[in-house]
């Protein structure tokens, strides 16, 4: 199996990979396939079921909204963040909805009843994984003319059914120049071809594009990360959801601004940075799953803090950082979970942090022994994180747990450069031992809001 840089760090709108972004897709996917299977103008009314996490936790995450807007055919990388309120607005207004509407050429237009439709079931779960759906279309006397079962897993990744007797995502036999699935492997082959890991993962990446395309599209992510980062510090309000939770880093930042002295105060940028994103991504803006909305802070924070703080930053560095953190969440991908619904909150702030680290330890000069010791030091201390949103709301703890977790990351990078690679623990080690603790968690502790904060943080 072969995994892309490009499908860990993907373009989508907040607040959830799993329970935005993801469903997004899955809807899409059922409507295009409609339409790829000749029933789009047979179709008179569709349903949909969300279960476990996405029915527990969904109407504080979005996964209504995502479904309403994939089955009108938007997609998480293009949909209009400003305009996507109004559409399901209108969608429960009228009580239509335009199957694939938002593509080009004419919608199929059919009743739609949000109340009745589009079922969350809170207690219920499908086999295989935490995050399930089905969707149904029906004709005009009820007969039913397709139906299929998705699974969110996790920093936008989706299967459907038919996957999952196969693998956990989406098979891709893709043939790279130096595939690996584990750490060992990755520092194995550095060390043979004399590569960086960055160099090694550019040319991985060949396989699917040219280097000049790998080089833009490494940018344009950064471009998106930057600019979530600008929007977050100038905007100023309450995040929606009901917990009447207020944004701060607007105000942070002016306060840090008049202090004057950025310098001397890195980590409290480092902090700000990524609070700036998940405020963001709380409100249901556009941020980079990084690599998972969740968790969508961490790594723009920890990379606009080299390239502000760190002379001899440049567009370069960004392309090897990314590239570096891309390859450490491949083995998280492929040996673990980045889902909070599976693992709890450790697969993905844990994750991210670890990524972030192993990137700015790549940038900053590392060996790849360095790079794969600040990536274990960055999981090592997020393993046991729970995920245990406040109303189900990417908000609390969310928001502050992505800004401890990124001068984490900067921690654990300069631990690592201030040794030569040598270390006990192993990355694989750190991940299995990830997996394992995941798997010994309770349900209630895992993207469900039953349990830790959730139920001891009263909202009003």
């Amino acid at each position: 199996m072969a995994i892309s840089v490009f499908d860990l760090f993907s373009i989508g709108i907040g607040p959830s990979s799993s329970h935005t972004v993801g469903p997004m897709r899955a809807a899409a996917m059922f409507a295009a396939l409609l339409k790829k299977d000749g029933l789009l103008a047979q179709t008179t009314a569709v349903q949909a079921e969300l279960f476990g996490s996405l029915g527990a936790t969904g109407h504080g995450h979005g996964t209504p909204k995502a479904v309403l807007l994939g089955l009108e055919g938007n997609e998480p990388h293009t949909v209009d963040a400003a305009q996507a309120d109004l559409d399901v607005e209108r969608i429960r207004g009228t009580g239509r909805i335009r199957l694939l509407g938002a593509e080009i050429g004419p919608a199929h237009e059919i009743d739609f009843d949000v109340s009745n439709q589009l079922v969350l079931h809170r207690r219920r779960s499908l086999p295989h994984h935490a995050n399930g759906m089905i969707l149904f279309a029906y004709d005009a006397d009820g007969v039913p003319l397709l139906e299929k079962t998705y699974y969110s897993l996790g920093g936008g990744f989706v299967v459907d059914e038919d996957a999952v007797g196969a693998d956990r995502i989406k098979l891709d036999d893709t043939v790279l120049a130096h595939p690996f699935r584990t750490g060992d492997e990755l520092l194995r082959l550095s060390r043979e071809t004399g590569l960086s890991i960055s160099a090694l993962m550019l040319e991985n990446e060949k396989s699917w594009r040219t280097e000049e395309e790998i080089r833009a599209g490494l940018l344009e992510i950064w471009r998106v990360m930057e600019a979530c980062v600008s929007r977050g510090l100038g905007r100023e309000g309450i995040l929606p959801g009901g917990l009447k939770v207020r944004r701060r880093a607007a105000a942070v930042a002016r306060g840090l601004r008049s202090e004057g002295d950025p310098a001397g105060r890195a980590m409290e940028w480092v902090t700000l940075y990524a609070m700036a994103v998940n405020e963001e991504n709380a409100a249901g803006g556009r941020v980079v799953t990084a690599p998972t909305n969740g968790a969508a802070g961490i790594i723009p924070a920890v990379l606009k803090y080299y390239l502000d703080f760190v002379p001899g930053a440049d567009e370069e560095s960004i392309v090897r950082f990314l590239l570096a953190a891309g390859a450490i969440g491949m083995l998280f991908k492929e040996n673990a979970s980045i889902s909070g619904a599976e693992v709890g909150c450790q697969g993905e702030v844990g994750a991210a942090c670890s990524m972030a680290a192993g990137g700015l330890a790549e940038v900053l000069g590392g060996s790849p022994e360095q790079v794969e010791n600040a990536a274990e030091i960055g999981m090592e201390h997020n393993l046991g994180l729970t995920c245990d949103p406040v109303g189900g709301l990417v908000q609390i703890p969310c928001i502050e747990r992505n800004g401890m977790a990124a001068v984490k990351a900067v921690t654990a990078a300069r631990m690592a450069l201030r040794g030569d690679g040598r270390h006990h623990v192993s990355l694989d080690k750190v991940i299995k031992t990830m997996k394992e603790t995941g798997a010994d968690m309770k349900v209630k502790y895992k993207e469900t809001a039953r349990g830790g904060l959730a139920v001891n943080v009263i909202e009003c």
